[in-house]
């Protein structure tokens, strides 16, 4: 499970990267996003989320099973 929400942040701090260049026309100049600043903020946001979920993902301490144990019949 840490792996797939660690690689769940790194998309979402890929994906935010690629709304921030568009957003300020340096990256894939085609779309509706490209040159609009609210796309840099938006892009901003979903980057900082995802840095959040890499960190909690890999900080989180693991949680273990306990065995129970049985009462012995005598």
């Amino acid at each position: 499970m840490r792996v797939i929400t660690s690689l769940l942040g790194l998309a979402m701090v890929l994906m935010g990267g690629v709304w921030i260049l568009q957003g300020l026309n340096l990256a894939f100049r085609v779309g509706f996003m490209v040159g609009d600043k609210h796309w840099v903020v938006y892009g901003a946001i979903l980057a900082l989320v995802g840095l959040c979920e890499i960190v909690w993902s890999n900080t989180r301490s693991r949680t273990v099973a306990v065995p129970t144990r049985e009462p012995t019949v005598h």
